[in-house]
């Protein structure tokens, strides 16, 4: 029995990754030059505008944004999770761009259960933590 699949070419192996860029280089951009630091400029965050404490994402616009002025201590005490995540995130595109580039149909990230409950207990730790005295240094 044949597959009828046919293989893809590099250029239409890579349009994902490049069109996942384009949007990534885009947001990073609009973060650039529209200031999160204003109230309201991106809206607000229903978890704290219900309980008063910061969500696990709160400050991770600030934190991009300072990113993209070269303060990295300065974006790393906005949301030092969203800076861990950006990172790696930055890592795993690249990764998939080579990848496809030298010919691999694959998908940017292939996360398994495990690795699914491990991120979701570290997001709410950190959430948890951070509306804590201890951890105030992790607020925004």
């Amino acid at each position: 029995m044949t597959s009828n699949v046919t293989p893809r070419s590099t250029s239409e192996l890579i349009r994902d990754p490049a069109l996942v860029g384009v949007a990534g280089a885009g947001a990073l951009v609009l973060l650039h030059l529209r200031d999160p630091h204003e109230s309201g400029s991106y809206g607000f965050c229903p978890f704290l505008a219900i309980t008063g404490h910061p969500c696990p994402g709160c400050g991770g616009l600030r934190a991009v944004n300072e990113l993209t002025h070269g303060n990295v201590v300065d974006a790393l005490s906005s949301n030092l999770l969203a800076v861990g995540l950006l990172a790696l995130l930055t890592v795993a595109w690249a990764t998939w761009f080579v990848r496809r580039a030298r010919g691999a149909d694959d998908r940017m990230l292939v996360v398994r259960d495990r690795t699914l409950v491990l991120v979701l207990v570290v997001v709410l730790a950190f959430g948890a933590v951070r509306n804590t005295p201890w951890g105030a240094w992790l607020a925004p």
